[in-house]
């Protein structure tokens, strides 16, 4: 192997690395939240607040990408990120409760920052292979939540709740270890803020198409990932079959989010896959509420290709909106600020929707709603974007 190719192996190792990343440091808290409650004696509110930190992070401090971006680079910034989160999930598994939140915010932060940019990083990476590795991004994701929530319990029994928690730090700094040879020498690059660019940014019908589309995407998936389980369960299936059922719809996910970038990103116009992709998951919502019980696999499965779909096609399309590495990662930052406060709230509306019908026809007919809003925004975002409208978009 000559030594272009190895570099090459060593870029697209690195960047799925940091990819898989992204999400073991949220998903791993639901399986060992019994372990932490007990040992630090948390009611069921502060023990759900730890993931509410999290995800509120991924919103709350998405502009802070932009900053780092213009005074360290992409490069740089993803590094800084990597070692941010192993240092952000060692401290949570420390002792405390202080140092469970504040490690817990820490390591939110830097998934925030990493979330933003990597779209940036597949524009400025892989400019001709952008269909591609928004795939091997969004696959990445998926299967770093999946893999990290399934070995979290057995880790637990073995060797306690704080050193498998903790083990997530291990992955982060390995990634940030194999990252370390694509941050170029030389003195740190300091790009100059454009007078007006964020209002000329905000302005633009495209951003608020891209984040609409992004924020109820985000949302739909995270009232998923916290009630499907118990819907399942309060229609008459035993836990092991509820929690099989979330583990198929994300291992389905893996399959969507790798596939459907590379068919889109060769499309003159992404529209048709997203309104495609988000009524598949409208189909998948109408299935569980309309027939729980008659064919749950399926509508998992319908539900995992929607959705997996629809995660990918919105980071495509922030990615294909913007024409370099800078603009990708404003607009990023924008679309994830929105996206995640929404999506904080979701799993929280849609509890108190249970509450108050006693049921979960009504929530699940809120989940088909958001569904359908989806599709408006698919449609818009998914459009062919005039050049000169992209220009304007992020130049001065």
């Amino acid at each position: 192997m000559n030594r272009k190719v190895f570099s090459r192996v060593l870029l697209v190792a690195a960047f799925t690395l940091a990819a898989l990343n992204l999400r073991p440091a949220i998903a791993t808290v639901s399986p060992l939240l019994p372990e932490i409650r007990a040992d630090l004696g948390l009611d069921a509110a502060a023990g759900g607040a730890i993931t509410s930190v999290m995800v509120l992070c991924l919103g709350v401090l998405s502009p802070v990408a932009p900053v780092l971006v213009r005074r360290f680079g992409l490069d740089r910034t993803l590094l800084i990120a990597l070692l941010v989160l192993a240092g952000g999930v060692t401290l949570r598994s420390v002792d405390g409760v202080l140092a469970l939140y504040a490690g817990s915010a820490v390591a939110g932060t830097a998934i925030a920052i990493a979330n933003v940019i990597m779209p940036g990083v597949v524009k400025e990476r892989f400019p001709t292979r952008v269909g591609l590795f928004t795939g091997v991004y969004t696959s990445a994701l998926v299967a770093g939540a999946s893999a990290g929530a399934a070995v979290m319990v057995p880790l637990a029994e073995q060797t306690g709740w704080r050193v498998a928690a903790g083990s997530a730090a291990v992955l982060a700094f390995l990634a940030a270890v194999l990252w370390f040879p694509q941050v170029e020498r030389g003195p740190w690059p300091v790009t100059p803020v454009e007078p007006g660019r964020y209002r000329r940014l905000l302005g633009r019908p495209v951003t608020w198409f891209v984040t609409g589309f992004f924020a109820v995407q985000s949302m739909t998936f995270y009232l998923m990932l916290a009630w499907l389980p118990t819907v399942f369960r309060d229609a008459g299936l035993p836990a092991a079959d509820a929690g099989n059922l979330l583990a198929l719809t994300n291992a389905v996910q893996i399959g969507s989010t790798l596939l459907m970038p590379q068919i889109a990103a060769r499309a003159r116009t992404q529209a048709p896959h997203a309104v495609i992709a988000t009524l598949t998951t409208l189909a998948g919502f109408a299935g569980v509420m309309l027939a729980p019980t008659t064919a749950p696999w399926l509508w998992m499965v319908v539900l995992g290709l929607g959705q997996g779909s629809t995660i990918s096609l919105a980071l495509l399309i922030i990615t294909l909106r913007a024409p370099d590495p800078e603009s990708v990662t404003a607009l990023s930052a924008v679309a994830q600020t929105v996206a995640y406060v929404f999506a904080a709230a979701g799993p929280m509306l849609i509890g108190a929707i249970h509450e108050a019908t006693g049921g979960w026809t009504v929530p699940l007919g809120v989940a088909v709603g958001l569904s359908g809003v989806q599709v408006i925004f698919a449609y818009l975002a998914g459009r062919p974007v005039r050049e000169s409208a992209r220009r304007v978009v992020v130049s001065p």
